[in-house]
């Protein structure tokens, strides 16, 4: 797709901040929530004159250009108003997942050589003071939680001004903005180094996109409104808050996803930021919300209605009369509500980070959220590519965004380029030229390209099974349509130079309780449950729904249900929620034997 716009080189992203305070001072960016649940409006100028007070501050403490200062936080107003400071500052700054454990943070602040931290709360600050040892270059502190950042704006009141103007204007678009670590699944994670340009380039070419496939109505249109909820460590979340504060749309913070649902109903958001999981897990609270008997026939019935009524919108008729009729009344009975959970003015998701699944798609499209599914990665500043308002095809990751390109190597591995594309890993010269060849970003991920351009992803390169019979299985289908189910947490397709499909499942601890109550079953631990029959009776159901999508030789012929979740504190999801696929497949390697071992039951292995 061609560049809407020609960037300027010397922008940084600190120059959007400035350009949006001089179009509107009084603008509103962002709104704070109080503690009555209200919303307090923060204008362009209030915004801007304390970033350049926590900058001063940092200055007064000895920050220097090019300094790697880490934020260890939860999403939040102080994290946004943190990141804008460094970047004022000259500096650079690095993320770290709140949930980091003290060796993830210790390979972090060492790598990147941290010369200072903002650790949101006390235990943040145990876990950065205990990388010390192993990061030398690490020598403040500051927590959040303890005042930090009234103590900054205090130490900075004797530094001028027009230090901070100085920085600002020697900042062009190829200074580095971020380092980035990718999420380590399969060894030590690497800083993709970000500059203010990849940012900038990718933020322009949204904002200043007129064409017919323009995002820009659903995220940078005046009168846009986002919750941000999904981490600012992670680099989907981090660019749309770029894009928010340089163009008309207004954020919040909500950083306690336990809160997120009274948090929607107050701000009222026109457009959110998911992952597939999150979207999953409304449907499914949806559907055992509804309970069982004549309730739960209604919620299923109106469910099959947005589905169809969603495909017959691709069609060249359209819904039929007695299809709308259909959509209608299930708008009343259930469309509403669930929208309104969403706070009531919510038209689009934007999806990223694993497959949606064609069935998702189109329920939320069918009761009037249409879910924007899209594709990038860290070393692309996120998006590379996404649907569009009247350009979308349910399945594909959509288009490439302007300025971006993608190609498919003979290997089925996708290739990508264009302007938010990374120049290197830090410190690693070998990752950077097995990753960067022949000027195309060789991702690692499978898919293809349609005949109308839109990309479609099947799997991980690393990840792809190949079978004793020779056939090679995407686990990745067969694990995203099995996680769909209410009990599922978890799936691993295992498989590779075996004789058959297996699956290692993992049961949602939050859902099974509503499950059993809603099939008339006492309490159970997720342990006693993987026992109970009629769980079983539920998950070969749903392997057999999933089986449908694939031949039989890609098809899951036996499964197992752990007693244990994959979770971050026990090592096997990186703070992503990505699975670290080798440690699971090493520490359960005595579990996958068994499910291959033979015995007359050729759907599960025993529990």
């Amino acid at each position: 797709m061609p560049a809407s716009v020609e960037v300027d080189p010397g922008l940084s992203i600190i120059s959007l901040l400035l350009r949006r305070l001089k179009q509107d001072p009084n603008d509103v960016l962002i709104e704070i929530q109080q503690e009555d649940g209200s919303w307090s409006p923060v204008t362009a100028r209030q915004f801007e004159s304390e970033v350049v007070e926590v900058a001063k501050g940092l200055a007064a403490l000895g920050v220097q250009p090019g300094d790697k200062i880490a934020i260890m936080s939860r999403t939040s107003y102080e994290w946004a108003l943190l990141d804008y400071a460094i970047w004022s500052a000259g500096a650079v700054s690095v993320p770290i997942y709140e949930t980091s454990s003290v060796e993830q943070a210790q390979w972090i602040c060492s790598d990147a050589e941290i010369s200072a931290a903002f650790a949101e709360t006390a235990a943040h600050s145990l876990i950065l003071e205990a990388v010390r040892p192993q990061a030398p270059s690490l020598k403040q502190i500051w927590q959040l939680g303890q005042g930090a950042i009234a103590a900054l704006k205090e130490v900075g009141a004797g530094v001028a001004d027009s230090e901070i103007d100085r920085r600002r204007a020697a900042l062009n678009g190829a200074d580095l903005a971020t380092i980035i670590y990718t999420s380590g699944t399969t060894g030590r994670p690497k800083g993709t180094e970000l500059t203010h340009g990849h940012f900038v380039r990718l933020t322009d070419n949204t904002q200043f996109d007129t064409s017919e496939t323009s995002v820009h109505p659903v995220i940078a249109a005046p009168g846009c409104r986002t919750l941000l909820f999904l981490p600012l460590a992670h680099v989907f979340a981090r660019f749309i808050q770029v894009v928010a504060i340089s163009t008309k749309t207004v954020i919040g913070h909500c950083p306690d996803v336990k809160n997120l649902v009274p948090a929607l109903g107050t701000f009222k958001p026109t457009f959110l930021l998911a992952v597939p999981r999150v979207l999953e897990k409304v449907y499914n609270a949806a559907e055992q919300k509804a309970g069982s008997g004549l309730k739960l026939k209604i919620f299923r019935w109106s469910a099959k209605v947005a589905i169809v009524y969603s495909r017959a919108l691709d069609t060249k008729r359209g819904p039929s009369w007695w299809l709308k009729q259909q959509h209608k009344v299930a708008d009343k009975l259930v469309y509403g509500s669930l929208r309104e959970a969403m706070g009531g003015r919510t038209k689009y998701a934007v999806s990223g980070g694993a497959p949606l699944g064609e069935r998702l798609g189109h329920f939320y499209r069918g009761i009037g959220l249409m879910v924007l599914e899209g594709y990038g990665l860290t070393e692309t500043t996120a998006p590379i590519a996404v649907n569009r308002l009247n350009r979308q095809k349910i399945g594909s990751v959509g288009l490439p965004f302007p300025g971006c390109a993608a190609r498919i190597a003979d290997d089925g591995e996708i290739l990508l380029k264009g302007v938010n594309v990374f120049d290197q890993y830090h410190d690693n010269p070998a990752a950077t030229a097995e990753a960067l060849r022949g000027g195309w970003f060789h991702t690692g991920d499978m898919g293809y390209l349609d005949d109308d351009g839109y990309l479609f992803i099947t799997g991980r390169k690393k990840e792809l099974i190949v079978t004793a019979g020779g056939k090679n299985v995407a686990p990745a289908i067969l694990e995203d349509r099995l996680r769909g189910h209410p009990l599922v947490s978890q799936v691993v397709v295992v498989g590779d130079a075996r004789p058959f499909v297996a699956a290692l499942v993992t049961l949602d601890e939050e859902m099974l309780p509503g499950w059993l109550a809603n099939h008339g079953k006492p309490p159970m631990s997720p342990a006693q449950a993987r026992k109970d029959p009629d769980v079983w009776a539920s998950l070969e159901r749903a392997v057999a729904r999933t089986n449908q999508v694939v031949s039989r030789a890609e098809s899951i012929r036996k499964f197992v249900i752990l007693d244990d979740d994959f979770t971050e504190l026990n090592g096997y999801l990186t703070p992503s929620l990505k699975i670290k696929r080798g440690r699971v497949l090493a520490d359960f390697a005595k579990q996958i034997d068994r499910l291959y071992e033979p015995g007359p039951d050729k759907r599960r292995a025993a529990p």
